[in-house]
């Protein structure tokens, strides 16, 4: 059964994603003064404690969604970007992704704000609730009341008309075990138990900004989950979709587009690229998607050392192909990635379009097969076998004639595949002859397209005693 739904919705600057990094227990949403920095639903499966009074009641799990301030871009402050771009121009597809959220709720946490009372525009979404015939999934929360003193301004948000608020501080964490109980409450005996299952394969999709990186989540997901538009740098947070394929559970996150740290326009954007960083390290697998329209900047060249550099099992994805494929060939294309990302040169390519929903199956097809292969272990025997004939074929030596001698190999861990070599001289494999090295196992070893992790580390002598 699918888990209830918790959907976090209100005006700007009332503290929601506070409220549901709060909950979630980790920072998920970017939090910051400026208004309008959530735009998509963001999304964290979250276990509800029971209360004391509850006795061994099993813990129940939700679904909670963030999503973005209702009319945030009404005013003229902060509409502008960057670029000169009117932000406005976002409205009606944030307030899509709102009204998606309330629809599919179990029930809605209207947040409001102690400090500023009951404003017009909370009276708007009020009214909307209401014309939605969601008031009685409502469940109404008073942010910011940091301390007993603010409860007395907290109350009067009952007069929205959906009860008494539970009084909270996102901030400093008061009230929030009277909202848990509360939750725990309304949602009687839904998710009572029932763990998430886990993804078979959590991918994460990064690129430039403009890539086509939410055209190509809503074409695999099926559904507008996440905003497109062509404003840059429309996704800020880092958004897990959840989908099924072939009944395989697959999560896809999409990543804030990346581009040089100099160009950042504010403290939201470095958000952003630290949330992209994270999405990185906690993804089985990457996929490193491409504009085919545009050539590959210092950008993509810093993502993909990233990559390497983190050992993750990486598909390059080359999007708006239906663009240049009268005039480009893949072959031709190909040598080109070869030559801009030579630490990716095993990494597989596949050609797609987000806005065609063309190559996807290809592509999901070589996201299974990288996590398959980074997941597999190989056994000491063959692994011992492979070394010795890459070793026989062409060793490594110093100028002065030392000759490599492996003592011991085996491989000690997958994701990556990690490879431990006792040898004489750990040097004589370093540089150069250490790529070629990784080259030829992929040749004899089921790694051909995932990085391979190696450990090389000197025999120690046992001391004698005199």
């Amino acid at each position: 059964m699918p888990l209830p739904r918790l959907a976090i919705i209100g005006r700007p600057n009332v503290g929601k994603s506070s409220l549901f990094n709060r909950l979630a227990g980790r920072r998920i949403s970017i939090v910051d003064p400026t208004p309008g920095v959530t735009r998509d639903r963001v999304t964290s499966v979250v276990e509800l404690r029971p209360p004391p009074d509850a006795g061994d009641a099993a813990p129940r799990f939700v679904e909670l969604m963030d999503t973005g301030g209702y009319g945030v871009y009404t005013a003229e402050d902060g509409r502008i970007d960057d670029a000169g771009k009117d932000l406005a121009a976002l409205t009606p597809e944030i307030e899509r992704q709102i009204k998606a959220a309330a629809q599919q709720a179990d029930l809605i946490l209207f947040v409001v704000d102690a400090h500023d009372g009951v404003v017009a525009l909370d009276e708007t979404v009020a009214k909307l609730l209401r014309g939605a015939g969601l008031a009685a999934k409502v469940l109404p929360v008073c942010n910011k009341v940091d301390d007993p003193s603010w409860e007395g301004d907290g109350i009067e948000a009952a007069a929205l008309g959906f009860g008494d608020p539970v009084l909270v501080s996102a901030t400093s964490g008061f009230g929030t075990r009277a909202l848990s109980e509360a939750l725990w409450e309304r949602l009687g005996t839904a998710g009572a138990g029932e763990r998430p299952e886990s993804p078979d394969v959590r991918f994460a999709i990064v690129g430039r900004r403009n890539a086509g990186k939410s055209s190509l989540v809503n074409a695999l997901a099926g559904e507008p989950r996440v905003i497109v538009s062509e404003i840059a740098g429309t996704t800020r947070d880092a958004v897990d979709v959840r989908f099924e394929v072939d009944g395989n559970v697959l999560v896809a996150i999409d990543t804030a587009g990346v581009r040089k740290r100099k160009s950042y326009a504010d403290d939201v954007e470095y958000y952003s690229s630290t949330r992209t960083d994270d999405a990185i390290h906690r993804a089985d697998v990457c996929v490193l998607l491409l504009d085919a329209t545009e050539k590959c900047s210092q950008v993509e060249k810093r993502l993909a050392s990233k990559l390497e550099e983190g050992y993750k099992p990486t598909v390059i994805a080359v999007n708006k192909w239906d663009l240049v494929q009268p005039k480009l060939s893949p072959r031709d294309y190909i040598e080109y990635l070869t030559q801009e990302f030579p630490g990716l040169d095993f990494a597989p390519i596949v050609f797609v379009s987000a806005k065609d929903a063309t190559g996807l199956r290809e592509l999901l097809g070589l996201i299974a097969n990288l996590d398959t292969q980074a997941k597999h272990r190989e056994g000491t025997g063959r692994v011992n076998s492979a070394v010795r004939e890459i070793l026989e074929a062409r060793g490594p030596s110093s100028r002065l004639g030392t000759r490599a001698k492996v003592f011991y190999v085996a491989q000690i861990d997958v994701k990556p595949p990690t490879i431990a070599m006792v040898v004489n001289k750990p040097d004589l494999f370093e540089g150069t002859y250490e790529r070629y090295f990784k080259n030829q196992l992929r040749e004899h070893l089921p790694f051909s397209e995932v990085p391979i992790k190696l450990v090389f580390s000197e025999r120690k002598r046992e001391k004698r005693e005199h």
